[in-house]
Order: C-alpha cells, then structure tokens, then sequence
C-alpha cells in the first residue's frame, strides 16, 4: 500500500494576479515545480491537478514523475479540483491508502511536515496538521473517506466540512514548515 500526493493546482490565481502554479518562488523554481518536488520526497504516486493555463503550465513547468490530470470545471472553485484529483487516484489503482491533499500555494510545506503527516496513513485515517495549534496543510485522506468527501466538497471549501463532520487526527507540525498560502505575491 501506499500513500499518494495530491497536488490542487488548477486556479486561475485571481488575488495572485496569475495562476499559482506558474508563479516563481526568489530561486526560480515554479510553485507547482516545488510542490512537485517536495510530494515526491515522502510520495508515491503524486498527481497534480491543473486547470488554469493548463497547457502553459504543462511547457514550462518541470513535472517530471508526476502524473498530471485536468480539471475542466476549475472556475467553479477548489472542490471541482479535489473531485477530478480523487478520480485521478481511482483510476490510478487499489493499491493507495490514503492520499495527502497539497495546495500549489503552500510553498514553505516540507518533506519533514509531509512525513510526519503521512505517518498516520490508513484507508480509514483522517489527519490534520497543525502549526502553533492552528490547522493547516497538508491533509490526509483515507482511501475510506475519498467517496464522502467528493460528495460533500463544493465551492471553495474543499474538504472543509467533511473534516469538520469527521474524527480527524491533529499532528502537530510547528517549526517543520512555513504553513502560509500565498494569495498574493510578496515583495
């Protein structure tokens, strides 16, 4: 069994000005490139949702060893996303047990955050982290819970309400990585 990554980067990054996916971090890495990359450390398979510039995207970023799927209703918000990326993972096989959802516009997530939530992968797990006691990202889905939570995801919220209805495990990752979301770009 193991334990994919999910990356949500299908956004057209109004507040951002630009998709976040294309987007470069002061070193030249692409956020999506980053995301990628830090998955693939602890991750295995790792599959990206695109949307947005898809095509662009698809050129220019260095995706290598991810498997890359589109989101064609990326407009209608980050739910439409996280459907086409647990479909993605079905289609990918029975062999996952869980899956951990990453947003391309969390770049400060490490690999040592991203293992320590992956640690309590089960087909029946749901985790949170939590950075000085606030929730953040990754989160981690259970096979188990992938059905619920593509049902009950809409809009915006993800898979924010079916957390909220769940058992969900807190796993304190303070100091293992800068949980912030870029919503606009920073100086």
């Amino acid at each position: 069994m193991s334990v994919a990554a999910l990356v949500l980067a299908a956004g057209g990054g109004r507040r951002y000005g630009m998709p976040k996916a294309l987007a470069p971090l002061p070193d030249g890495e692409l956020f999506v490139e980053r995301a990628v990359r830090t998955a693939r450390a602890v991750c295995d398979p790792v599959l990206v949702v695109l949307g947005a510039a898809m095509v662009e995207v698809w050129q220019r970023a260095d995706l290598h060893g991810a498997t890359v799927v589109g989101n064609r209703d990326w407009e209608t918000g980050m739910a439409s996303s996280l459907r086409t990326g647990i479909q993605g993972l079905q289609a990918l096989g029975a062999g996952i047990e869980a899956a951990v959802v990453m947003l391309v516009d969390v770049p400060g997530l490490t690999p040592e955050a991203l293992a320590r939530v992956t640690a309590h992968a089960a087909p029946d797990a749901l985790v949170v982290p939590t950075y000085d006691g606030v929730p953040g990202h990754p989160v981690l889905i259970g096979r188990d819970h992938w059905a619920g939570v593509a049902d009950s995801a809409t809009g915006d919220e993800g898979a924010r309400a079916y957390l909220r209805e769940h058992a969900v495990t807190e796993v304190d990752c303070t100091g293992l990585a800068d949980p912030a979301d870029h919503d606009t770009p920073r100086a």
